[in-house]
């Protein structure tokens, strides 16, 4: 189990899943809120028309939205070691602020079926870094689509009072649109979900595996 750990957090980054096609139900928002997009265009069409062309590396693990890690097991043990493993007990911020910390994390959010929570925080980290209108609206009305409408599997958790206004500011999207939902989300994370990361065998495995590795090199 520990190799296969380790092969998720060091063989691959993460990726977040095509803009989904769903739109808002126009019971689930107040008047003069946002309403979603024609159904008509498939999502992948949707997604494949709207994506820019990237000089990626061969490297598979590099189409992530908020890291760029290597696939070389000796380059990433140069980077993470021991101590760093540990201090994401003490941190939960350190862990989020980490690429492989926030993958492994992941992996575990996988396991309680929650992993939307990370893909949520995620793409609103993404749509901070946006400055142009058009990319900031098309990128905001995603995240809205994937992890805010009633309509989707993958709904975060949020409560009333941030959804209203996530719907008021849907009509003129900024960077920050969900600035107070990504708050939220990371508090429940690091309050539910990271007390049992610690305490998981995913979490444990990693630190044998990496002690094992240390006392052999």
């Amino acid at each position: 189990m520990a190799g296969a750990i380790l092969s998720t957090v060091y063989g691959r980054g993460f990726s977040l899943s095509p803009l989904s096609s769903l739109s808002l139900s126009h019971s689930s928002v107040t008047p003069g809120a946002y309403t979603g997009p024609d159904l008509s265009e498939s999502p992948m069409s949707r997604y494949d028309r709207n994506q820019p062309t990237r000089n990626h590396r061969s490297n598979p693990c590099c189409f992530c939205w908020c890291c760029c890690c290597s696939c070389s097991w000796n380059e990433d043990r140069n980077r993470l070691h021991k101590g760093e493993i540990r201090s994401w007990a003490g941190s939960f911020e350190k862990l989020m602020k980490s690429p492989a910390g926030r993958n492994v994390f992941r992996e575990f959010l996988r396991t309680e079926y929650s992993e939307e929570n990370m893909l949520f925080w995620l793409a609103c980290e993404e749509l901070k870094k946006e400055y142009c209108r058009p990319s900031v609206e098309e990128k905001a009305r995603g995240i809205y689509e994937d992890y805010i409408s009633i309509l989707s599997p993958k709904e975060v958790s949020l409560d009333s009072r941030v959804r209203e206004m996530i719907n008021r500011r849907m009509q003129d999207p900024s960077p920050h649109t969900f600035d107070d939902a990504q708050l939220q989300i990371y508090t429940l994370m690091h309050r539910d979900s990271f007390p049992r990361f610690l305490n998981s065998g995913i979490y444990k495995s990693l630190l044998q595996n990496i002690s094992r590795s240390s006392s052999e090199s």
